[in-house]
């Protein structure tokens, strides 16, 4: 799938997301070192995240032709990321977003606007049908964007993540476009 990402999505006069850049690195380091954070992504986002994490992250996520990733900006300044990957063969129609935003912006409804702005691009740009995200069950907070963007649940994935020395569910959301 070719993914040519669009430069920028405005979400309102605060909020945009934008295709990662190596200025941004510095931030993305500051913002994403944050145990709280790490504890409820793949292991690939880790803990403690520094600068060469924050570069390399950037540099894979332009050059991915499955997937698109977006810097979510307030006022300018990083404050988190929003993904999404687009699958292939039989689930060709459907993609999986992910989500993560710095702690000091969380409780301000920024990423029910994300979310809901991304599904609106997803189904307006390409040819999906589903959209779904799998979400750790201790992550409140994320199964309330989901539930506010229109997502319904779906399921529990019972002891599906090995996270932390830990085996834990998950929970599956999805979006069908009607």
């Amino acid at each position: 799938m070719n993914n040519s990402l669009q430069s920028e999505i405005i979400i309102d006069e605060n909020i945009k997301l934008t295709k990662w850049c190596l200025d941004d690195a510095e931030e993305l380091s500051v913002i994403a070192n944050n145990r709280k954070i790490s504890d409820n992504l793949r292991d690939g986002f880790p803990h403690p995240y520094c600068l060469q994490d924050a570069i390399n992250f950037i540099n894979i996520s332009n050059d991915d032709n499955n997937s698109m990733n977006f810097c979510i900006k307030v006022n300018n300044c990083v404050a988190g990321g929003f993904g999404i990957v687009f699958h292939t063969d039989i689930y060709r129609r459907n993609c999986e977003i992910g989500y993560w935003l710095g702690e000091k912006y969380w409780g301000q409804g920024i990423m029910t606007r994300v979310v809901k702005s991304g599904v609106k691009y997803i189904f307006s740009n390409f040819d999906i049908v589903r959209i779904y995200a799998d979400i750790f069950a201790r992550n409140v907070g994320s199964k309330r964007v989901l539930e506010k963007a229109g997502f319904e649940f779906e399921g529990v994935l019972r002891k599906s993540v090995f996270k932390n020395g830990e085996q834990i569910d998950a929970l599956s959301y999805s979006l069908i476009q009607e």
